[in-house]
């Protein structure tokens, strides 16, 4: 499976897209052009971080921002799983404070990166979607994801990395999505011996439910994503957020990170399904 500094440079090279801010309702705001180099040096010791924004859609003028960073190692919130996808993000959910979650997928010439961030009353407020192509390939963007290409019967597996350090875990997982009248779907997750079902209604690129006096909310968005989160992030209730990514007509991957009722992180999975 490959250490994780194994795993992040999985992501080198130079990778050309942009930064689309998003509205918590899923309108799409505004976009930037970006190029990002991951850099390997010292024998693959260290790697050169840098990051360059640019006004309008000339990538020949000056950029508006150029940041730049070295690592040589990996924070404990930065886990990379075998692809080199990965997720980082707030550690720990505390009274008055903003929280954010930022997950990358990454498949041959393609990387898709997704933030979601959270004001300090926990509300849920932007989106940024940030697609990236290897420069000087032929790499092309998936379509806006829909409904229909959800529904159906997914089977995958997940790998999960605990924040207390144990053993990390792989097992097997199910997905079945079915519309069931009214404007309404039924999702069953299955996973190790555990089994959740859960009704949304589909209103325009959302898909909204009600657990537990929770409400929840998946957005559709562009180049096959899909953002699940909480609308409010209460204290002392356990939550997850997750972002998906609609690879290929079949296969699908998915990034979840999970919090306990004392608002600590405590894992990191990632799951790649196949529709069957």
């Amino acid at each position: 499976m490959g250490t994780n500094w194994e795993n992040f440079l999985k992501n080198l090279g130079e990778w050309r897209g942009s930064f689309t801010q998003i509205s918590p309702d899923g309108e799409i705001l505004n976009s930037t052009p970006s190029i990002l180099n991951l850099e390997a040096f010292d024998h693959h010791q260290a790697v050169l971080f840098r990051l360059r924004r640019f006004d309008g859609n000339d990538y020949d003028s000056p950029p508006i921002q150029d940041y730049q960073q070295e690592y040589r190692s990996l924070g404990r919130e930065n886990i990379f799983f075998a692809t080199g996808a990965f997720s980082k993000g707030t550690l720990q959910l505390a009274p008055f404070s903003e929280f954010g979650a930022e997950y990358g997928f990454v498949d041959g010439d393609r990387r898709l990166r997704l933030v979601q961030l959270y004001d300090q009353q926990g509300n849920f407020t932007n989106l940024t979607l940030i697609r990236e192509f290897r420069s000087s390939t032929d790499a092309y963007e998936r379509s806006h994801l829909t409904v229909e290409q959800l529904i159906g019967h997914w089977q995958g597996q997940a790998h999960t990395f605990y924040s207390d350090l144990r053993q990390s875990e792989t097992y097997a997982t199910s997905l079945e999505i079915q519309e069931i009248g009214d404007g309404y779907l039924e999702q069953k997750i299955s996973f190790q011996s555990h089994i959740i079902t859960a009704k949304g209604r589909i209103t325009g690129n959302k898909i909204i439910s009600e657990t537990e006096g929770k409400s929840r909310q998946i957005l559709l968005l562009p180049d096959g994503t899909s953002s699940n989160v909480p609308l409010q992030l209460q204290l002392r209730k356990s939550f997850f957020v997750e972002a998906g990514w609609l690879v290929r007509e079949k296969e699908r991957q998915r990034l979840i990170r999970s919090y306990n009722q004392k608002g600590e992180w405590v894992s990191s999975t990632h799951i790649i399904e196949y529709k069957v």
